[in-house]
């Protein structure tokens, strides 16, 4: 069967651009890649999966068509493109033409016209047909061997629409009554008025029911009230408004099935394109492993207007000929190892040892690496040593597998590591100086990480070693996969590889870290950002190593114990179900699920399927029909409870260390744009608390024997006082300073009544306006969080302000400077950049405008339990004191302290949280003790 897809080319654009909104992918020079790498991933998914024999891909032009001459107002409101998306235009071309697809186009008339058109050709020449898009108003062209493709998303699996599946979304019996429901409902995005008052669910059953718009407008004397009069005064429009969402069968252009064929890609094309995109991944699945974003990286390509230069040359393409950009500049050859002078020596004897150790001792600093056995510190071995003190030289020292052969060599670098005075730089260099800890080497003296360098110059990017060297050394490293093979069950660790190959690849390493850390040491004074550096992000490494070598107790009879109690719960909850249902099926199947809900209880008519053929049973579509049956919430707290027992209470024991029999947690510093800190293996930060199930986990942390307690040291409302701080709102401090509840405080004010006559939902509603200021909350979000009207949540917001008028300025003055500068800053300089804050796409804008307010709170938050963290771990240290800390969680820190240390340090931690950064608003600290993490919170 001859298979082609007709792509939607801007429908799709848009779309990857907006799924990547809040977490958007920009290159080290802060282009923004997210529309072309979703449309990329999207392209790749379907020619691997669906493997069509024909494809292409439309586009409207700017030309006018007839709908724009028959009605003016025809997509006229339209937001403006967003910059980042128009800029992105021409490389999505460029990856078109180097995917040899054509790109049909004609003025006059629309993509869908086009793909309509090429549609009913190709079919009547025995092809399948499949249009790509995620546009309802295609359902129109659906027949026997013309289908609606529309691509996965949001995690639910790619949906593929044909007659059957039309008929029953749009519960219609002919698929062109699709356009008489369009013609009826209208559409806001396209301006396409319809017939006020018809929404989506009146459309189609006045469809059912008279069969077409004609019909409906002929027997109008048989409605209702309302109804009837708005027919009859808009009858025209709803004609016009039909006409518009008809799709036009007749466009001329030809169907040249020999053009439309694919192709294989060419590498002359897109390797330079990806290279320039900085698309590792993507280009390694074209092209595979020997890929590199230096192969004919250009340095850079100008950017076009998009139908200026290539509209008015296409009709219909044969084999994409179109040309976004004529403008190649010289091509950099990509440095590696093989074309660029270096001088990286094997140190394999005492006396080189020694020789190396003494040059050591005489530098200000020096850049180190080690090899190991695997990626867990606390478990995996030392399998060599790297320096580099100069550029382009580098020193490795193989460390055999005998333990005491290991130690003595370790032992060599012990004067050098634990010097005062040396520098020491590294990538990620925490890692580093936990695996030496196990050696009982403890790396001091000043810290340069050159990934928490790149963190702090550009949060929200990549931050590992290979695209830091790329993007700002133009130089590719020596694959780990070339030595120990892919990740996976088969891939090996560095002590099966050859010392000899080793060699370059560990000096490598500890080299080009040194390079780096001489282009970001500049870069940091620049941005302004060396101060947080030296005084927190770097010192903060010792903590955190210190923390995660300590690890935590696990009590594994609580585990056990609870795993079981947990599995009575779900059963309980699974035989609810049954009960309920009258039927026996295994709930942990979607499949059977979904037949049960939507086929046998009819929950749903208009329930999505995935591509396999059955109904989409995921949290969000579930949560949506709890309201319909109590049945659905026992399925939602089924799967609550399976969650729960299998990613915690019953994972937290295979974490277990065998070494210490304690789980050690690690810290991340380079993954939260706010600095934040997050941590894996376990995830503490994501252990449920809201819950009584949930919070029950933390019964199973507890202390490291009898003559240990824990300690819980957490912040109170800190977001709230951060804001007070930042804001200068006084009523606001007031409270704080009168130490009044901050939720009961605002109640009375946007209230007006006193505080004694604060009733519980008054305080609830303002509670949740005050953290929902934080995050750019709105009216309508408000209404849906409390199940008010609209009204009363605008009017609530409206009297905050009037009441806080200080937090209201706050946010102007927060958005004006981000507008003017192009990001925020904490209280301590930390900055968020914001590129789509002026953006003319209210969409774009609006998200970038909630983090101008939202980062500088949410930074000084971080900023302060990190400051904190490095005040308390010093006082313990300077004050020879036992005690540990453990955990850190949000703005909670958790210590095991031995029992006679308890005051000691009740009064360390107190003190050095409210003082981390010195604030007007009085920094409230609760403290909790107990066996247990639990009775500690």
């Amino acid at each position: 069967m001859k298979k082609l897809f007709l792509l939607d080319g801007m429908a799709l654009i848009y779309r990857a651009h907006f799924a990547l909104s809040k977490n958007p992918r920009f290159t080290s020079t802060g282009v923004n890649t997210s529309a072309v790498m979703g449309f990329t991933n999207t392209l790749l998914e379907v020619l691997k999966k669906e493997k069509p024999t024909h494809i292409a891909v439309v586009f409207d032009t700017e030309a006018p068509t007839e709908r724009h001459t028959d009605f003016e107002a025809y997509k006229a409101h339209r937001e403006a493109m967003p910059e980042d998306l128009s800029a992105a235009l021409p490389y999505i071309f460029k990856l078109i033409e180097g995917f040899n697809i054509p790109v049909i186009t004609k003025d006059g008339f629309e993509a869908d016209d086009i793909i309509g058109t090429l549609a009913k050709e190709a079919e009547k020449a025995g092809f399948q047909v499949y249009c790509m898009t995620p546009d309802k108003d295609f359902a129109q062209l659906v027949s026997e061997n013309i289908f609606i493709y529309k691509p996965a998303r949001m995690g639910n699996e790619m949906e593929i629409m044909g007659v059957k599946e039309v008929l029953a979304k749009w519960e219609i019996d002919n698929v062109k009554q699709v356009i008489d429901i369009l013609g009826l409902w209208g559409d806001a995005v396209d301006n396409i008025p319809g017939i006020p008052g018809i929404g989506e669910k009146t459309a189609k059953a006045l469809i059912k029911q008279y069969g077409s718009i004609e019909n409906i407008i002929a027997n109008s004397h048989e409605l209702k009230g309302k109804q009837r009069e708005n027919v009859e005064t808009y009858a025209e429009q709803g004609m016009i408004s039909k006409k518009l969402a008809t799709i036009i069968l007749d466009v001329p252009v030809p169907f040249d099935e020999k053009a439309l064929e694919l192709e294989e890609p060419s590498r002359e094309l897109l390797e330079p394109l990806f290279a320039e995109l900085e698309f590792r991944t993507i280009g390694k699945r074209v092209f595979g492993e020997g890929f590199s974003v230096n192969e004919g990286k250009t340095g850079g390509s100008q950017q076009i207007d998009l139908f200026g230069n290539v509209v008015d040359q296409i009709e219909v393409k044969t084999k994409t000929t179109i040309i976004v950009s004529e403008v190649f500049e010289q091509v950099v050859a990509a440095k590696t190892i093989e074309n660029t002078e270096h001088d990286y020596k094997l140190i394999d004897t005492p006396q080189l040892r020694k020789e190396l150790v003494d040059l050591l001792l005489t530098q200000e600093s020096i850049s180190f690496d080690t090899e190991t056995t695997g990626t867990d510190a606390n478990l995996a071995d030392l399998v060599g040593i790297s320096f580099s003190i100069k550029p382009g030289e580098g020193y490795y020292i193989p460390v055999p597998a005998d333990n005491a052969e290991a130690q003595l060599i370790v032992n060599d670098f012990k004067p050098v590591l634990e010097n005062e005075n040396i520098v020491k730089i590294g990538q990620n260099i925490k890692y580093d100086m936990l695996v030496f800890k196990w050696y009982g080497v403890s790396v001091k003296g000043k810290l340069f990480d050159t990934m928490l360098a790149h963190y702090l110059i550009d949060p929200d990017t990549r931050h590992n070693m290979d695209v830091l060297a790329e993007n700002y050394l133009s130089y590719s490293p020596i694959s780990i996969t070339k030595l120990i093979g892919a990740k996976g069950k088969g891939q090996g660790n560095m002590r099966d590889v050859p010392v000899e190959q080793v060699v370059d690849y560990a000096a490598e390493d500890a080299d080009i870290t040194l390079q780096l850390a001489n282009v970001f040491e500049p870069m940091l004074t620049r941005l302004n950002a060396e101060q947080l550096a030296t005084e927190v992000e770097n010192p903060l490494i010792y903590v955190l190593a210190d923390i995660e070598k300590e690890g935590v107790r696990i009590d594994m009879d609580t585990l056990i114990n609870y795993s079981k109690e947990l599995e009575l719960d779900i059963r309980k909850f699974e035989q609810n179900v049954y009960d309920k249902c009258g039927i026996k099926f295994n709930l942990a199947s979607p499949k059977q699920l979904g037949e049960v809900l939507f086929d046998k209880l009819q929950l749903d008519p208009k329930a999505k399927k995935t591509k396999t053929g059955q109904y989409q049973t995921g949290e969000d579509v579930l949560l949506a029909l709890a309201h319909k049956s109590d049945i659905v919430q026992d399925i939602l707290d089924f799967r609550q409870l399976q969650k729960l027992k299998s990613t915690y209470v019953d994972a937290l024991p295979l974490l277990v260390n065998p070494k210490t029999g304690r789980v050690h947690t690690s810290y991340n510093q380079a993954v939260a744009a706010t600095g934040r800190l997050s941590s894996n293996n376990p995830n503490l930060q994501n252990i449920p608390i809201r819950t009584e199930r949930g919070r029950e986990v933390r019964r199973a942390f507890i202390a490291r024997d009898a003559d240990h307690v824990l300690l819980s040291a957490d912040y109170s409302q800190i977001e709230l006082r951060i804001i007070a701080e930042i804001s200068k709102e006084e009523n606001m401090l007031d409270a704080f300073n009168k130490g009044i509840d901050i939720h009961t405080a605002t109640a009375a004010k946007v209230y007006g009544v006193s505080i004694d006559e604060v009733d519980s939902t008054q305080r609830r509603n303002a509670k949740a306006v005050n953290f929902g200021i934080i995050y750019g909350q709105s009216a309508f979000g408000l209404s849906q969080n409390l199940g008010i009207p609209r009204k009363e949540a605008a009017a609530i917001i409206e009297q905050y302000f009037e009441q806080y008028p200080g937090i209201k300025k706050y946010m102007s003055d927060t958005m004006n400077f981000a507008r003017e500068n192009g990001f925020v800053e904490t209280i301590l300089g930390r900055r968020r950049y914001l590129r789509d804050i002026n953006s003319a796409n209210q969409t774009v804008r609006g998200f970038a405008e909630r983090n101008a307010i939202n980062a500088p709170i949410q930074g000084s938050a971080a900023d302060m339990i990190k400051v904190a963290m490095i005040n308390i771990h010093k006082d313990i240290q300077e004050q020879g004191l036992q005690s540990k800390m453990t955990m850190q969680v949000h703005d909670e820190l958790v210590f095991d302290v031995l029992r006679s240390e308890v005051e000691a340090m009740k009064k360390i931690i107190s003190h050095r949280m409210k003082t981390a950064i010195k604030t007007n608003v009085p920094i409230e600290v609760e403290i909790g003790e107990g066996d247990n993490w639990l009775e500690a919170h």
